[in-house]
């Protein structure tokens, strides 16, 4: 087994503890206790806890979209690759214990006061609905939906609302919900 490097296991340490309690509940020196490093070593590696804030997010958004990709890689239909993406969102929810999305948590901690982190939240966010418009279309050009873009939205905050709504519940019933409503919009 491969060892780990310093500068990886300083992000792993970094993203559970911001996901779990929060960026600015989590402390440098607590980071480089459980990362078992010396100050040094993280200040080699990052120029600020802001400097790892960013690496975070990056990890995160490269996981998330690496692992939606591993969800849909033998759809071939459209409207089974919509169902995917709230399957995808649902599983992502139950392995984290209802605790939500890593990006809705942190710019709901961090706001605007930070515009690098806010600005790559948004686009993040953006990202995932141009996913979904691209399926949309495709799903469109075979079914003439009438406003595809329309629908890509409705989609796209159909499943925000119950990955918030499930992190509050702690319950997945609101995907199964939005399911039934998505096979009912999608003809």
């Amino acid at each position: 087994m491969k060892k780990e490097k310093v500068h990886d296991r300083i992000i792993r340490v970094a993203s559970d503890l911001f996901y779990k309690q929060g960026y600015n509940s989590t402390g440098i020196n607590q980071i480089i206790a459980e990362a078992d490093i010396a100050i040094g070593s993280l200040y080699n590696h990052f120029s600020s806890k802001n400097d790892l804030l960013q690496a975070y997010l990056i990890k995160e958004e490269k996981d998330w979209f690496e692992g939606f990709e591993n969800s849909i890689a033998n759809i071939q239909e459209p409207k089974e690759k919509i169902i995917a993406v709230i399957d995808y969102r649902k599983k992502l929810q139950q392995s984290s214990r209802f605790a939500g999305c890593h990006f809705i948590k942190i710019i709901s901690e961090i706001g605007d006061g930070n515009t690098v982190v806010s600005d790559f939240v948004k686009k993040h966010k953006d990202k995932q609905k141009e996913m979904i418009r691209v399926i949309i279309t495709e799903y469109s050009d075979k079914e003439q939906l009438e406003d595809s873009s329309l629908m890509a939205d409705h989609i796209f905050l159909l499943i925000e609302g119950a990955v918030v709504t499930s992190t509050i519940s702690k319950k997945n019933d609101s995907f199964d919900q939005v399911k039934k409503m998505i096979k009912g919009l999608l003809p």
